[in-house]
């Protein structure tokens, strides 16, 4: 890792990759006062050691800073400023697919009225010319506020009216039975059980 101090942006990397795992939210402009504090005590003679410990970092961290500051003062331990891999699709871009996806699978020349993933991968990459995984696309269609959905499983025989006369009439009838009163158990040996013998 010696070389890579030589790297614009290897200092912020490598500490967003530290604190990535971590899990506990990063404060980029706490660190970025950390890393400034830490100049201006290298600029008073003050020993790595030293700096570690009053800023309470590891020994590593604090080295990787001096070289930096070394090679290029107070302004080389800037913050890279966001974490993470720049976004491919833009804002612009993410309207321009859900626009298209508003307009639901069918318009978009899909045989059935469903989105999955792969069929959204697909049209992302029709819009912008951007390749996702379709196990990538979830996170970009949270991201516009999407959310999963199934569709309401009916019978297509269903009939509303049936269903509704026979839960007023029928089911009444069936509610009062006999066995329906008592309470009943699945056990065989359980005395409560309508199937054991008593």
């Amino acid at each position: 890792m010696g070389d890579c101090r030589h790297v614009p942006d290897a200092r912020a990397v490598l500490l967003i990759m530290a604190t990535a795992r971590s899990g506990v939210p990063r404060d980029f402009d706490a660190m970025e006062r950390r890393r400034q504090r830490a100049a201006k005590m290298f600029g008073r003679g003050r020993s790595q050691a030293d700096v570690a410990r009053d800023l309470q970092v590891s020994r590593q961290s604090v080295s990787r800073w001096h070289a930096d500051w070394s090679a290029g003062g107070i302004g080389a331990l800037r913050g890279a400023g966001r974490a993470g891999r720049l976004p491919h699709l833009d804002q612009a871009a993410l309207r321009r697919v859900e626009r298209r996806l508003a307009k639901g699978p069918l318009t978009n020349g899909y045989a059935t009225d469903m989105w999955t993933l792969q069929r959204v991968a697909e049209v992302i990459e029709a819009e912008t010319g951007v390749v996702y995984h379709p196990g990538h696309v979830w996170r970009i269609l949270r991201e516009m506020g999407w959310s999963r959905r199934r569709p309401a499983r009916r019978a297509v025989e269903r009939d509303d009216a049936a269903i509704a006369s026979w839960v007023k009439k029928e089911w009444p009838r069936v509610k009062k039975t006999p066995g329906a009163a008592r309470p009943g158990s699945a056990s065989k040996t359980s005395r409560a059980a309508v199937s054991s013998p008593r």
